[in-house]
């Protein structure tokens, strides 16, 4: 009987090491970046990672509000506190690979058939149910949650690019409201002095009903511009306030509207290789990183249709008297393998489940590599063309000033009536709002080219 049950045993043994050699684990391949070679406009910017962001952005208020909200910002808050729970998860799942062993002591009193109170006492450890990962599917699990805890560090690097662009594109929009402020008042200082003028001229008949008229609504388009202002730079300062995560500083050391020489020109991106460019960018790596433990889930769920093995062991002392409790030494090993026969079709369920889910994060990757390269993309075509846009908007501006002052000159001399000069003055403040705004548009462009290329991490 002895002899029968070896060769059993050791017939289960060979089975299981050799299925053991069957069991397919799957291999990562990262697919191919289904986007074009080159970028169209790719003759300027480059992999902007390595630049910091304390070197791209100049400005000593701005480095100040993006190091606050580096430490206030409750967005960030949560994407590290997600990665520090990524990691304690990963955690639990690598001690599974281990077993879990206890100690205790327990005490029984049972009545026998013949009427005698039988007493049992035992104390020692125990190992209970510990699985053997013969066919990795425990391995697989435990990558998988080591690739999640990954793709949580990824994605909370991609939270802090985040914040650091939107602090910066805030401030940018702030410091343009404030300077489109201060032209509104004092475009609406000039249309008040021309429309005391005009009502004056008016009272003793020298003004028309419609110059006065003209001179009325030029007024009150100016205190509506101001209007507007005021109520954009209010709504810039709380979405800083937001985005820094506290009340906003007196903040000081601020240099004068500015926006090319505040922000440097980025170097050249090597053309065609906008895959070696996007590689590199945190929310990518945390689509690849969750691809990769979608992986591991279908490896794991391909290890379930095989034998599994638990151990079960103790090793301790028992008696039936307390006094004698640690004068017999006991010992039990319950190795016990289990190959799953019928279940209903829940193993091929969750292997589908599990390819199915492998199948989303590649496109989710795909789809992420797709984004990036359109964020680069629009980036350098707004590089391409606002340069030359803001060129000519400023050449209009002049041109506009020097109307401004020839018609100016023709009116004081009585050459040009009341509604040119009011034409001349609406076409200056015009074109003067249009060089703000294409500043601001040209160096909120260079942030989301400095982001999109992946840049403006920095190690907490």
């Amino acid at each position: 009987m002895t002899t029968m049950m070896m060769k059993t045993s050791l017939i289960a043994a060979a089975a299981a090491l050799a299925l053991a050699g069957c069991a397919s684990t799957t291999s990562y391949e990262r697919p191919a970046a289904p986007v074009p070679a080159s970028w169209q406009d790719a003759s300027t910017a480059a992999a902007a990672a390595p630049l910091p962001w304390q070197q791209f952005y100049t400005d000593a208020r701005l480095r100040e509000l993006i190091t606050l909200a580096l430490q206030n910002n409750r967005d960030l808050r949560v994407a590290l506190l997600n990665v520090e729970q990524a990691r304690a998860q990963s955690r639990v799942q690598d001690a599974s690979l281990l077993p879990t062993v206890g100690a205790g002591v327990t005490a029984s009193r049972t009545p026998g058939s013949n009427g005698v109170v039988n007493n049992s006492y035992q104390a020692g450890v125990q190992i209970s149910a510990y699985e053997v990962d013969l066919f990795g599917r425990l391995r697989s699990l435990s990558g998988a949650a080591l690739e999640r805890y990954l793709a949580g560090v990824e994605g909370s690097r991609a939270a802090q690019i985040s914040l650091v662009a939107q602090i910066a594109s805030s401030y940018l929009s702030l410091r343009a409201n404030e300077e489109l402020l201060s032209l509104a008042e004092q475009t609406l200082k000039t249309r008040d002095d021309f429309y005391r003028l005009t009502k004056l001229k008016s009272d003793n008949g020298v003004a028309s009903g419609l110059d006065m008229s003209a001179a009325t609504s030029q007024v009150e388009a100016a205190r509506a511009s101001l209007a507007q202002q005021q109520r954009l730079r209010a709504l810039d300062l709380n979405a800083l306030q937001l985005l820094v995560g506290q009340p906003l500083p007196q903040l000081s050391g601020g240099t004068a509207w500015n926006a090319q020489a505040n922000f440097p020109m980025l170097a050249d991106v090597p053309a065609g290789l906008p895959s070696e460019v996007l590689v590199n960018r945190p929310d990518i790596l945390q689509a690849e990183g969750l691809l990769k433990a979608a992986e591991a889930n279908i490896a794991a769920a391909r290890a379930a249709f095989f034998p599994s093995l638990t151990l079960t062991t103790s090793l301790g002392t028992a008696s039936s008297e307390l006094s004698k409790l640690f004068s017999n030494t006991v010992w039990s090993f319950a190795p016990q393998l289990l190959m799953p026969i019928f279940d209903s079709g829940r193993n091929k369920a969750n292997l589908a489940s599990a390819q199915a889910g492998r199948d989303i994060a590649v496109a989710q990757y795909e789809k992420a590599i797709q984004v990036g390269f359109r964020e680069v993309a629009d980036a350098l075509a707004g590089r391409a063309t606002l340069a030359e846009q803001l060129r000519a908007t400023q050449a209009q501006a002049q041109a506009d000033e020097d109307r401004l002052k020839l018609v100016d000159l023709r009116f004081r001399a009585g050459a040009s009536n009341s509604l040119e000069l009011l034409d001349a003055q609406r076409s200056q403040f015009a074109a003067r709002q249009a060089v703000v705004q294409l500043q601001l548009a040209r160096a909120q462009n260079s942030v989301l080219l400095y982001k999109a290329l992946g840049g403006g991490w920095a190690a907490q």
